[in-house]
């Protein structure tokens, strides 16, 4: 992954806008704890709709998506029927039979399927995809070249060939794949284009764990995908002492990266002819920053400070015990010192007048 990605580095080249729908089903047994049905469909990496068999409902989790299933109702009549009735039954039923196919009883035991498809709204080149996995590992996936099923454990062998051998199923698989997702797709990417086909910049920061780490310039929150760092040194790109960090997602949807440069060769006085550039596509404007001491954010504490903290620590802790031996001395010279008189008038008074409870109490 990262050879190919330096490789568009090399090239220069950024990368064509790809969107994406991907479906997740998993199906377990033996965990009282878990639902034995969970879906979830995706758009460019961004949750569209979640299901499982506790709920019983398919809900959508973007108000496009929403908005769609009201206009398309025959999309929220395939979502129900999937999440609650069709793939519920069959995972259920292919996780009993596997178990016996691995001699398998007791424990818990997990049966995967994601499928999909990803398009080029640039080329209009589309790519479908369909595998199954169980209890971790791959189990069977689908060649659409040669409309033939992969099967990469012994145990799976029996399955290629009886799928293999339904050649209207595989046909219709194809035109599934390659046709109608991508028809889906497209029709998403339209309703949700206010959010999918958006350009976020992302916040660049310069990033050092010690002295003689790498730094690492990192960029958070950009979108979409499409986008590269690189360093560059007196305006020329750097591919020696160099490493590009893949693309990772955020929790909201977002994206980040980073590039790591080693300046264990360069002197201080040339760090200022380096600097980190980020691009994103369909945006003309990089972001540049020069890599500057100064605004590096580390973990590691400056000798300076930890000298004041630990002297600081020490004052406290002195003082500490100065106080807590005087108080030690006070209560012993108290201790042998009869009890003083009472300092409070009142407390006197209600010695020699009793209150008038006691007085009644009295007659």
């Amino acid at each position: 992954m990262k050879k190919f990605l330096s490789l568009l580095l090399l090239c220069h080249v950024a990368s064509p806008v790809k969107h994406s729908l991907k479906f997740f089903a998993t199906g377990s047994s033996g965990s009282p704890k878990v639902p034995e049905f969970v879906g979830f469909a995706l758009v460019d990496e961004l949750l569209i709709g979640y299901c499982n068999t506790d709920k019983k409902i398919a809900e959508p989790k973007q108000d496009w998506m929403r908005k769609l299933l009201e206009n398309e109702p025959q999309q929220w009549e395939w979502y129900t029927r999937e999440c609650t009735d069709n793939v519920p039954f069959l995972f259920k039923a292919s996780i009993d039979h596997l178990k016996q196919r691995f001699n398998q009883s007791e424990g818990v035991h997990i049966f995967q399927r994601m499928y999909g498809c990803e398009w080029d709204d640039e080329t209009g080149n589309v790519h479908g995809y369909d595998q199954y996995g169980y209890n971790g590992e791959d189990f069977i996936s689908l060649d659409l070249k040669t409309l033939t099923w992969i099967a990469p454990q012994p145990q799976a062998v029996i399955t290629k060939q009886r799928w293999d051998a339904e050649e209207v199923r595989l046909k219709f698989s194809k035109y599934y794949l390659t046709q109608i997702l991508p028809q889906w797709l497209k029709m998403y990417v339209d309703y949700g284009k206010s959010s999918l086909l958006r350009k976020d910049l992302p916040s660049v920061s310069l990033l050092q764990k010690t002295p003689s780490s790498p730094v690492s310039c990192h960029a958070t929150g950009f979108y979409p995908e499409a986008a590269m760092m690189f360093w560059r040194k007196d305006g020329e790109e750097l591919h020696e002492d160099v490493e590009l960090g893949e693309i990772l997602p955020n929790h909201d949807g977002s994206f980040q990266m980073s590039v790591d440069l080693d300046l264990s060769s360069v002197k201080p006085e040339d760090w200022t002819r380096y600097e980190c550039v980020f691009h994103l596509s369909g945006v003309k404007d990089d972001i540049v920053t020069r890599l500057d001491k100064a605004v590096i954010r580390t973990n590691r504490v400056k000798t300076r400070d930890l000298i004041t903290s630990i002297t600081a620590a020490a004052v406290v802790l002195v003082l500490f015990f100065i106080t807590a031996t005087g108080f030690i001395i006070y209560k012993r010279k108290k201790a042998k010192c009869p009890p003083s008189a009472p300092d409070s008038s009142s407390e006197l008074s209600e010695k020699l007048n009793p209150s008038v409870s006691d007085q009644l109490v009295k007659q």
